[in-house]
């Protein structure tokens, strides 16, 4: 399964029970979350996800709202007795903010906390699963989009050929790769008659804090799923340019020009207690968006 778990959607300040930014990715046995914002760990608990299962955190810029909630929950991790490592990937600040933190309260974590800074575009992590790059954006301060893509094998076994001619398991994943078996007796065995095409691999690209900024349509390009957060209505676009920020319209604009297949918009200002606006509007411009709404997954 390849979702994404929306933990909190507001902006800078909580309100109407709407919090600061978090998300949770879920790419089948991996769990990855994006910012921290405050109370993070309480919606994690609200919806039962698995900290456990969390090796990678992503915070994309040192602004409170998407990082304050952080070192509550690595703490919390290492209360329960974590032990796997934990890779944080973030400016080089939080590292120090974090260390000071940790040494005030004189808490030692039981666990590896392994800490990336982020200081230039390009791939996080690289793995034969999936893969997860940054990019920059837009704001008052340095800050980072993501975006994770699954990897997948061009070819799925179909298990009932496959032991109909007798291969062995341990030729499988050589299979998935397109290749032809030979049997020990000399006979060709065509890759398509043992296997079937398998699905395209699929991505998801959050779009942190950022003025609108059409390189982000390219960088983003094709991704099935695209986060970018709408902090204000069209109406206020000449706020939202001089705090950094992006309108309904810019945020539907950029997947747009992306070519993505469906847009979720987020951030949204305490200023707005309904978020109907919002979803009309943008859905003016890209028919396909839908408001993240908190503890809803969202398929990619």
């Amino acid at each position: 399964m390849f979702g994404v778990t929306i933990l909190g959607n507001n902006s800078a300040l909580p309100a109407y029970d709407r919090h600061p930014t978090a998300q949770v990715v879920t790419l089948n046995d991996q769990l990855f979350l994006i910012d921290c914002g405050e109370g993070t760990q309480m919606q994690i608990a609200r919806y039962r996800i698995k900290r456990s299962k969390i090796h990678h955190i992503f915070i994309s810029h040192l602004h409170g709202d998407h990082y304050f909630g952080l070192i509550g929950l690595i703490t919390s991790m290492g209360l329960l007795g974590r032990e796997q490592e934990l890779h944080l990937y973030a400016t080089a600040g939080l590292q120090d903010i974090i260390k000071l933190q940790l040494e005030v309260a004189a808490t030692t974590l039981p666990f590896p906390l392994i800490f990336h800074p982020l200081d230039k575009e390009g791939i996080l992590v690289d793995t034969p699963k999936f893969s997860v790059e940054c990019f920059s954006t837009e704001h008052r301060i340095a800050c980072w989009g993501f975006i994770i893509r699954e990897k997948k094998k061009p070819r799925k076994i179909d298990k009932e050929r496959v032991v109909q001619y007798e291969i062995p398991a341990a030729f499988y994943e050589r299979l998935k790769d397109g290749e032809d078996y030979e049997t020990k007796g000399g006979e060709l065995i065509k890759n398509e008659m043992v296997t079937i095409p398998n699905k395209p691999p699929r991505s998801y690209a959050f779009c942190a804090d950022t003025r609108y900024l059409e390189s982000i349509a390219e960088k983003t390009k094709g991704v099935n799923v695209l986060y970018h957060e709408t902090t204000y209505l069209k109406e206020l676009e000449e706020r939202a340019q001089a705090r950094f920020h992006a309108t309904t319209v810019q945020a539907a604009t950029i997947a747009l020009k992306a070519g993505v297949e469906r847009l979720l918009i987020g951030h949204f200002s305490s200023k707005y207690e309904n978020l109907d606006a919002f979803k009309n509007e943008a859905r003016e411009v890209f028919p396909n968006t839908d408001l993240a709404i908190e503890g809803v997954t969202y398929r990619v």
